[in-house]
């Protein structure tokens, strides 16, 4: 199902449980794309993945980090299409090492591009092109390795360009400030992919820290970046993106992320960390009493608030 032929939803409520958009959506066999850059990383949706024990996923994103570990290390993951990996400003992805060396049992398959590549894809998947052509991937090897990159001739000047194919995801998940009841999402700060996810994948789950009134969107129009016509479910969940971050909400927590080297090196440590904090809880909120009030109020956004534009007329 390309974006182009994407029915619109119109008008409705959409708002659910994590747990009811993930069964909806997700299942076995399924791609799916958690986005986010940097700060916007839904961790609770990555977290009610393992908890579902959905297996075989194709798992997509320009920079896996964490979640992404969690799930190969849960073994929800089959296949990794992605273009940097690892634990921002620690180290590696410990699970991801394991599962894609020569010798493991149960090794994932890996398929890599740039960062250009990868938004190129989605670019082309968002557009309802079959390909993007870019001036990339000249004397790399990595086209040795990625099905989805070709060389083509330019009809207009006969120039030999790189082509990548155009990304289609199963299912995809962005984490947002605030969005309406019908999905109309509004994003501020560091921005990833999210559009071009949006209009890319044949699903998409909307998760957010605040759920507003529509009027509130309206009187903000320039921040929407995900219009409701393109979402199947939209869920509520306040600090969904813990260790990693949501400007204007809470930081990202970056102790979380030193300590996780550690946790993750070792498969019994690994193995803890996922009964107690991903199988024993069943839901984000539970997950949060069990890190304790101490951490939303270290990690609680102090306000810095940004004038208002008159939109008049």
């Amino acid at each position: 199902m390309h974006s182009a032929i994407r029915k619109p939803k119109l008008g409705s409520d959409k708002v659910v449980s994590m747990s009811e958009a993930i069964s909806d959506s997700v299942k076995s066999g399924s791609s799916v794309l958690i986005d986010g850059f940097t700060h916007l990383i839904c961790f609770a949706a990555g977290h009610e993945i393992i908890r579902q024990q959905i297996r075989n996923l194709t798992a997509i994103r320009l920079t896996p980090d964490l979640v992404y570990d969690q799930m190969i290390e849960a073994g929800c993951v089959s296949k990794l299409v992605f273009s940097w990996a690892g634990n921002p400003g620690v180290g590696s992805l410990h699970a991801l090492r394991r599962r894609s060396q020569g010798d493991s049992p149960s090794r994932i398959e890996l398929e890599e591009y740039t960062h250009f590549g990868m938004v190129a894809r989605l670019l082309a998947g968002s557009a309802g092109l079959p390909f993007w052509p870019l001036k990339n991937f000249e004397g790399s090897s990595i086209v040795d390795f990625s099905s989805g990159i070709k060389f083509i001739e330019c009809p207009f000047t006969g120039e030999r360009v790189a082509a990548v194919s155009a990304l289609h995801p199963d299912v995809g998940i962005l984490h947002c400030q605030r969005a309406d009841k019908e999905g109309n999402a509004q994003v501020w700060g560091l921005f990833g992919t999210q559009r071009e996810v949006a209009f890319s994948c044949k699903k998409l789950i909307v998760v957010a820290e605040e759920i507003v009134d529509s009027s509130v969107i309206r009187r903000d129009p320039n921040r929407t970046l995900v219009p409701g016509i393109v979402v199947d479910h939209v869920v509520h969940e306040p600090w969904g993106c813990h260790p990693s971050y949501v400007q204007g909400y809470y930081d990202r927590d970056n102790d979380f992320y030193v300590k996780w080297e550690e946790i993750s090196r070792d498969t019994t440590t690994y193995a803890k960390y996922l009964d107690e904090f991903v199988f024993s809880v069943r839901d984000r909120s539970e997950y949060l009493k069990k890190m304790g009030s101490g951490l939303m109020d270290r990690l609680k956004a102090k306000p810095r608030m940004c004038e208002g534009v008159d939109y008049g007329y």
